[in-house]
């Protein structure tokens, strides 16, 4: 039983960090236009916006690189961060303003806020709940199948946000209009 923990701990830490990690360089690349969406959710002090989204992509580039080194600590600032993302998000659209840009990393694919971007955050801090575990190492062999399930977890993230994005986005809208 601990070692299926373990290798599913491993397999979160891999997969999340590469969903951090990939969130945080997209945000970096786009610096310019990311305190905007910071803004866009309307929940910080307008003092705090800039700070925010300097700090932000920085903080999940790191988080995202200390999950995919197998440091099992970063599982508590990563679940953090995946819950408050969840929260801003779900307030938001109980605010009617599910129209604004996630700000999940991707801006060519701009994605509006949805319930399935917060199952999706809530999904992924809990799949982290294996990190905060004690657990013996995995081993090599173990390893790589840990390697294998988290770039698989990485991948149905990726295909998840770009399904999500593409029903939400103009030709869909374009389609249900008709």
């Amino acid at each position: 039983m601990g070692e299926a923990i373990g290798v599913a701990g491993a397999a979160a830490g891999i997969g999340v960090g590469a969903v951090f990690l990939g969130a945080g360089l997209a945000k970096l690349r786009n610096r310019r236009v990311f305190p905007g969406v910071v803004a866009n959710y309307r929940l910080l002090p307008e003092p705090l916006v800039a700070p925010v989204a300097v700090t932000l992509p920085i903080a999940e580039v790191v988080i995202g690189l200390a999950l995919f080194a197998g440091l099992r600590v970063a599982a508590v600032p990563a679940g953090l961060l995946l819950l408050a993302f969840a929260a801003a998000m779900a307030i938001n659209i109980g605010r009617g303003r599910s129209h604004i840009d996630c700000g999940c990393g991707r801006p060519e694919l701009r994605q509006p806020l949805s319930r399935a971007l917060v199952v999706r955050n809530l999904v992924l801090a809990a799949l982290l709940l294996p990190l905060l575990m004690p657990t013996p190492p995995v081993g090599s062999a173990l390893w790589f199948v840990a390697l294998a399930f988290g770039v698989a977890l990485y991948l149905l993230t990726l295909l998840a946000n770009a399904l999500s994005a593409l029903a939400q986005g103009p030709l869909a809208m374009e389609r249900n209009s008709r």
